[in-house]
């Protein structure tokens, strides 16, 4: 592997951890949401990764595979006076977990962290090379 297919691969972590930071955020915006008129109620989305060949061999990087609906029932709460509440008086809350969905957010923003300082180091390095031939 080349000193400049870090950046490519640290490049690629960026981009998917970004994306993973921006479904947590949505994750946790919806945290306290209820079930709408057509009764569902929002699901908490996971990010799934996967790791593609960049370009050379050995070279490899990661992207976003899909992003799934966790299909755990949301939290039914009884409130017959709630406009949301259905035939029997409950309502139906989202099924994300703000602290699971915290952690999550943590881990992804650590991760984002990781690879820019991994392109720094490569950058410094790439510099040092360039400075011993003067």
């Amino acid at each position: 592997m080349s000193m400049f297919a870090i950046f490519g691969v640290s490049g690629s972590a960026i981009s998917s951890q970004a994306q993973r930071l921006n479904v947590v955020a949505s994750n946790l915006a919806n945290a306290d949401a209820v079930a709408g008129p057509d009764g569902q109620s929002y699901k908490a989305r996971q990010v799934l990764f996967e790791t593609v060949p960049m370009g050379g061999p050995g070279d490899s990087g990661v992207k976003v595979k899909n992003i799934t609906e966790d299909q755990t029932p949301g939290r039914r709460v009884h409130n017959p006076g709630h406009p949301s509440a259905d035939a029997e008086g409950y309502v139906t809350h989202s099924n994300v977990n703000p602290v699971e969905e915290m952690v999550n957010m943590m881990s992804a923003s650590r991760s984002y962290q990781n690879n820019v300082e991994v392109m720094n180091t490569a950058k410094s390095l790439l510099l040092k090379t360039l400075q011993m031939g003067q």
